[in-house]
């Protein structure tokens, strides 16, 4: 063991007065996507094995991501320690007189330092340190260097006295935000050294302005949106047709091996083949699809692409009182409000942060994506990319419309924030990085399957099976008493009572909705009822209403129980409002 480790493992041996060992909380924050996660999670490891190695029966230190400065207010915390983004120098520094007003022990961890020389750039970081006058390092959890030192200034700077001899604490008092980037730019100038060959950057530049273009980046983002899309049907409509035969084949073989045993008749035999098989197999179908869309999601995320997204769309975000990083959240809620509504953390403003949250669940999450995919399949096969990024155009529109409005009452009015100033360089996306978020999604999927899909397919059978015990006899089931008993609020919507149970059983997971027209319609709801019209209004009905479950449950947490409790409404009766408009519309045309 070196000298050096012995004395740290020492000094963590703090004792109080009574003989316990003192608790030290370190937050840990930066921007949003530097790696606060994986910094926190990299540094508990370390003090779990020098605790292990060293002190077995000590207390360790322990690590909080931070999303915000607003987090560290009414918390006691030993130390801040804040990840710098060396390629988003300006922005990541520009939080440091935040986290100064809330905390005055802090330290810099100067991350991503590696992507920040690949360009041929340096940075001073002693003179940094000097300059700033708080302890600084580097660090990459990636590479895997500069983490013991870290905990080891972090130990440090437990033990010794704030200092405010420096003027960046005398800023707070007195500096604006107009200051606070002068002051900035004022370090940088001092100790970041650009390349002397700047072709790179330059290259890299050229790609910025073409891509945040003010007239080209927009048409530029709506065409990549468009050819996700294409491929996301296209290409997965072949492992999808794969499995559809798949399912389709051990439907019959199971069918003739129960007739083999003359169970053919029996209640259990049903529910394994038209409910269990039927409902859970119709949503596994569009598993191919769903790991295409991730895949390009997570592509954009890894690469900058969705800073960028971010970008262009700040001056429109702007003009509603948003700031341009509200949209990453939106674009993230494509894949899943949950993650969305929580990646809102890191919007400073707290107005901004609720309103935000309440804006994800109108975008076009995964699990409505089966819903879309099967209906622009049966009536708009000639259009498919078209139609569906209408959807996801409309739910935008309508968030936007949202946000304008409740920016105008007392509870969202405000002065607008600053606008996205910075952007991260283009890297190229880990495989491993896209592999592991392709893997969360499609394991969250499957979960869903495994648990909410089954169960639904089960009670949806039962229903639709009980009291006659016939399925050709669906008018007398208690199901059809269920679907008649709320349907005449959605006849002026085109819907029957069939088509008013599948929106019940979405409500907690909407890839049910598709299990349950699996289950009702045999899977061919082409000669089901369905019109292109009353398609295309059930599928912007299910776009509206009511989030699932889960999302509910994520804003009771992050936004507060009134906004949870108003979102269910409020989503009710615009799915509603808005599918009567177009359906009556649809009629008169």
């Amino acid at each position: 063991m070196s000298k050096k480790s012995s004395t740290f493992a020492a000094d963590l041996e703090l004792k109080t007065d009574n003989g316990m060992l003192t608790a030290h909380k370190i937050a840990v924050i930066g921007l949003p996507q530097s790696g606060k996660s994986s910094l926190t999670k990299a540094l508990q490891a370390l003090v779990g094995q020098r605790q292990a190695t060293h002190t077995p029966d000590a207390h360790t230190i322990e690590f909080v991501e931070v999303h915000h400065p607003d987090e560290l207010h009414g918390h006691t915390y030993d130390v801040v320690l804040q990840l710098v983004d060396a390629t988003r120098l300006e922005d990541s520094l520009m939080l440091t007189p935040h986290i100064i007003d809330e905390q005055e022990k802090i330290v810099l961890a100067i991350g991503r330092y590696d992507l920040l020389q690949a360009t041929d750039h340096s940075l001073d970081i002693p003179k940094l340190e000097q300059l700033i006058g708080v302890p600084t390092c580097r660090v990459s959890v990636r590479l895997g260097y500069g983490l013991p030192e870290c905990l080891e200034i972090i130990e440090r700077t437990i033990h010794k006295p704030a200092s405010t001899a420096h003027p960046i604490y005398h800023l707070r008092d007195q500096a604006d935000e107009d200051t606070y980037r002068a002051y900035v730019h004022g370090i940088l100038t001092e100790t970041l050294t650009h390349a002397k060959d700047d072709k790179h950057q330059t290259r890299l530049e050229r790609i910025d302005k073409v891509l945040t273009n003010p007239w080209l980046g927009f048409p530029i983002m709506m065409a990549i949106l468009y050819f996700v899309f294409w491929c996301t049907f296209t290409l997965g409509a072949y492992p999808q047709e794969w499995i559809e035969m798949g399912i389709d084949a051990l439907s019959e073989w199971l069918t003739f091996q129960l007739s083999t045993f003359n169970f053919q008749l029996s209640w259990w035999s049903s529910l394994l083949i038209d409910g269990v098989l039927a409902g859970v197999g119709a949503v596994l179908a569009f598993l191919p699809n769903i790991i295409i869309l991730f895949f390009f999601i997570s592509l954009m995320e890894d690469s900058g692409y969705m800073a960028r997204e971010a970008y262009i769309m700040d001056a429109i975000m702007h003009r509603i009182g948003l700031h341009g990083r509200s949209f990453v959240p939106m674009l993230m809620g494509f894949g899943c409000n949950v993650p969305a509504i929580m990646a809102a953390r890191d919007i400073q403003n707290p107005k901004d942060r609720v309103l935000t949250m309440l804006m994800v669940p109108f975008m076009s999450c995964s699990a409505r994506l089966p819903v879309y995919m099967l209906f622009v399949s049966a009536f708009f096969a000639d259009h498919k990319a078209l139609v569906m990024i209408s959807l996801y155009a409309i739910g935008i529109c309508l968030s936007v419309l949202f946000a304008v409005i409740m920016k105008r009452t007392k509870w969202f009015k405000q002065e607008d924030d600053d606008t996205v100033n910075e952007l991260p360089d283009f890297r190229l996306p880990k495989l491993r990085n896209t592999a592991a978020h392709i893997w969360e999604r499609v394991a969250d999927y499957l979960q869903k399957i495994c648990t909410v899909i089954l169960w639904a397919s089960v009670i949806i059978w039962a229903l639709e099976y009980f009291p006659t015990q016939d399925l050709n006899d669906l008018e007398h089931s208690y199901l059809a008493a269920i679907g008649q008993f709320v349907s005449p609020a959605l006849e002026p919507l085109g819907f029957d009572w069939k088509m008013s149970v599948c929106l019940i059983t979405g409500l907690p997971a909407k890839e049910a909705i598709v299990s349950t027209l699996a289950i009702l319609y045999g899977g061919d709801i082409s000669a089901a009822g369905f019109t292109p019209l009353t398609a295309f209004t059930f599928m912007l009905f299910v776009l509206l209403y009511f989030p699932c479950a889960a999302t509910i449950a994520t804003l009771h947490r992050e936004a507060g129980k009134q906004w949870a409790w108003f979102t269910v409404f409020h989503s009710l009766f615009l799915a509603w409002f808005i599918s009567f408009i177009v359906y009556q519309i649809g009629m008169l045309v």
